[in-house]
C-alpha cells in the first residue's frame, strides 16, 4: 500500500515535464484543429495526435490541461494547508484558553464568514497588485492566491476544533497533565490536539475543491495566475473567447477537468467522513 503514492507521483511528475515541453511547442499550422477523435473522418481537420485537438496557439490541448491541473492542485492544496495550520492553531488556543481570547476570535469569524470568500480573496490580491511591481506580483502571483484563498478558508477550521477542545479540555488526561506541571502549550498540541484531528482532516479535503474552485474563479476574472503559468481558470478564461466561433472545445475540456477534479476531491472527502465515522463502522 505504501508504494502506491510513490509511484502515483512519480507517473504524475513525468506527466507533467511532458506536457510542460508540448505546452511550450508552438505550431502556427496546428492552431484551432477541431479534436481527431470524432471529427477527423467527417471535417479532415482533425489530427489523431491531438486526441482533445488543439488551441488558438496550436497547444495541444490535452498538454495543456494537465500542465494547468498541476497550478490548480498546488495552490489548492497550499491554500488548504497555510488555512488548515492557522484555523486549527486558532480553534486549538480559542477552544483551551475560553474567556476574551475565545469571545474575540469567534467574533472575527462570524465577520469574516459575512463575507463571500472570493470577496476576501479579491480584496487581497488588490492590495498586493497596489503594492508590489508588476514584474514582481506576476512572479509571486501563485503565493498571493495562496494567501489569499487561505485567508478565506480559515474559519471552518477555527470552528470546528474550538468545538471538539471544549469537550476535550475537561476530560480526565487533561486534567491528569495539569495536575503533573505541563505546559498548556504542551497540552493543546500534545494531548488535546491529536484527539481532534479526525474532522479536521474531512474538512481539508472538501476545502482543496474549495480552494481549487475560488483560484479558477479569480483566474477566469484575469486577477490570478498569468498567461504565463496557466491554471484551469486561466484557459477557460482563453477559451471562451473562442467559444462562440466555433473553437468550443478550448473552453469545454478545461472546463470538464475542472469539475472532475473538483469531483474527485469531493467524493474522497466523502470517503474519508464515512471512514473516520465510528458510527459507521
Amino acid at each position: 500500500m505504501t508504494m502506491k503514492p510513490f509511484f502515483a507521483f512519480t507517473l504524475a511528475g513525468m506527466i507533467t515535464m511532458n506536457a510542460h515541453a508540448e505546452t511550450l511547442n508552438f505550431d502556427a499550422d496546428k492552431a484551432g484543429q477541431l479534436p481527431a477523435g470524432w471529427t477527423a473522418g467527417v471535417t479532415g481537420r482533425g489530427n489523431p495526435s491531438y486526441v482533445l485537438g488543439t488551441d488558438d496557439q496550436g497547444r495541444d490541448v490535452l498538454s495543456t490541461i494537465i500542465f494547468g491541473s498541476r497550478m490548480s492542485l498546488v495552490i489548492g492544496l497550499g491554500a488548504t494547508l497555510l488555512a488548515m495550520v492557522f484555523g486549527v492553531s486558532m480553534g486549538l488556543m480559542s477552544g483551551y484558553i475560553g474567556g476574551k481570547f475565545d469571545a474575540f476570535v469567534m467574533r472575527v469569524a462570524d465577520i469574516q464568514l459575512s463575507f463571500p470568500a472570493i470577496l476576501i480573496a479579491l480584496l487581497i490580491d488588490g492590495v498586493a497588485r497596489a503594492v508590489l511591481p508588476k514584474g514582481s506580483h506576476d512572479e509571486l502571483a501563485a503565493y498571493v492566491l495562496i494567501l489569499a484563498i487561505a485567508a478565506s478558508g480559515w474559519v471552518p477550521f477555527a470552528r470546528t476544533v474550538r468545538g471538539s477542545t471544549l469537550v476535550e479540555r475537561n476530560k480526565e488526561y487533561v486534567q491528569a497533565a495539569r495536575v503533573i506541571g505541563r505546559h498548556p502549550l504542551s497540552i493543546m498540541f500534545s494531548h488535546v490536539l491529536p484527539n481532534v484531528l479526525g474532522p479536521v482532516l474531512v474538512i481539508a479535503t472538501l476545502q482543496i475543491g474549495a480552494a481549487i474552485i475560488t483560484e479558477s474563479s479569480l483566474s477566469y476574472l484575469g486577477v490570478g495566475v498569468p498567461p504565463t503559468q496557466p491554471s484551469l481558470g486561466t484557459l477557460i478564461r482563453i477559451g471562451n473567447d473562442f467559444l462562440f466561433s466555433g473553437e468550443w472545445w478550448i473552453t469545454v475540456f478545461p472546463g470538464a477537468a475542472l469539475v472532475i477534479v473538483v469531483l474527485s476531491i469531493n467524493v474522497l472527502g466523502d470517503w474519508l467522513r464515512d471512514a473516520l465515522n465510528p458510527r459507521l463502522r
